[in-house]
């Protein structure tokens, strides 16, 4: 199943909508969408090398502008929708610790945790709700989910083929270890903030 699965992204990967579907996925994630855009990111890149770039581009952009929807959410509707989103992945208590956070370290928390597994849509939604600035919200974005996508093209980019093929040789278990990493991000969340 999960080589049908593959099967049928990297053939998505080549269609004509393949990059806008991506931004929207890449759009959704960074406000309450579970899946990363990385699930797409990811074969895009691989069915298309010569398109890293643009894909790439296209996956920080649209992540940045998910982002300032999710940072909405925390700042003018928290207390509905944004406790809704918190509630549903089952983090108030984790939220509540993060946004104090953000008084001490706000900035290094938005760079350091759009690198990593950590749910985005909690930072952005956590950054809104507690009214952090705007602007540097903005530029830590860019830099953050652009540094990530940037360089999971570059890898691709570079290293294509080979990465492929050990892809393709070890399908379940990457997709078992992907799936670990995203329940892993949400757990982290809950229990280390």
């Amino acid at each position: 199943m999960i080589r049908r699965l593959y099967d049928w992204v990297i053939g998505l990967a080549g269609h004509r909508h393949a990059i806008p579907a991506m931004g929207t996925v890449s759009f959704l994630e960074s406000s309450f969408f579970p899946i990363p855009p990385d699930v797409m990111l990811v074969p895009m890149v691989l069915a298309r090398r010569d398109k890293a770039w643009t894909i790439a581009t296209v996956c920080t952009v649209t992540s940045v502008l998910g982002g300032l929807f999710g940072y909405a959410i925390g700042y003018y509707l928290f207390e509905t929708i944004g406790a809704w989103v918190v509630k549903l992945y089952s983090l108030q208590g984790a939220l509540d610790n993060f946004r104090a956070g953000f008084e001490r370290y706000g900035v290094w928390i938005i760079l350091i945790k759009g690198l990593t597994p950590i749910p985005y849509k909690l930072v952005t939604i956590a950054s809104g709700a507690a009214h952090f600035d705007l602007f540097t919200f903005v530029w830590a974005s860019i830099l953050t989910r652009g540094a990530r996508f940037f360089l999971v093209a570059a890898l691709l980019w570079k290293f294509g083929e080979p990465i492929r093929a050990f892809i393709e040789k070890r399908l379940t278990l990457l997709t078992w270890l992907f799936l670990i990493a995203l329940i892993g991000g949400f757990v982290a969340f809950r229990y280390l903030f």
